[in-house]
């Protein structure tokens, strides 16, 4: 993962809550998109087109579509992870004229939480093998490229338990 994630102009677009400006969890929504991004490209798809989000300029609509289905798995369990194992604690955050905002060492516990979160090996529930959830990912995005080609005829959300 970039360095400069930290610092993505994606935020004020990618943000999962507009109203509430707490960084790490626009970092959080920023990094998946940008993964997600990553896999809609790889399995064929213009990642600006998506099916739920209106499509704007610069919006990748597709990433986040497909963010819907990883939210919950990736972002919000990384934040809950950080902040119930007290790795991340008030004294990671700094208020700020918006609002509040993570400190550098803040900022590396998140991308760190982030970086073990989606290394992690799960056994995929369709195919029963062990990956990764980076590689869920992209398996999911090549999953939708065969549901359009009408290779397969349901599209199988990714669902744990």
């Amino acid at each position: 993962m970039p360095a400069d994630i930290a610092v993505c102009p994606c935020y004020q677009f990618w943000s999962l809550c507009s109203d509430i400006r707490i960084e790490d969890k626009n970092m959080l929504a920023c990094s998946l998109s940008k993964e997600l991004f990553s896999t809609a490209l790889a399995a064929g798809f213009d990642p600006y087109l998506g099916f739920y989000h209106q499509p704007r300029y610069g919006r990748p609509a597709l990433a986040l579509d497909l963010m819907e289905e990883f939210r919950p798995v990736i972002a919000d369990s990384v934040a809950l992870m950080l902040f119930n194992n007290d790795e991340l604690n008030e004294r990671d955050f700094i208020k700020t004229g918006i609002g509040i905002s993570l400190t550098p060492t803040g900022k590396k516990k998140v991308v760190a939480g982030y970086e073990r979160r989606v290394q992690t090996e799960i056994i995929h529930p369709i195919f029963g093998y062990k990956v990764s959830n980076r590689r869920v990912m992209e398996i999911q995005s090549r999953l939708l490229s065969r549901v359009l080609s009408g290779e397969i005829k349901e599209y199988p959300a990714f669902k744990i338990r």
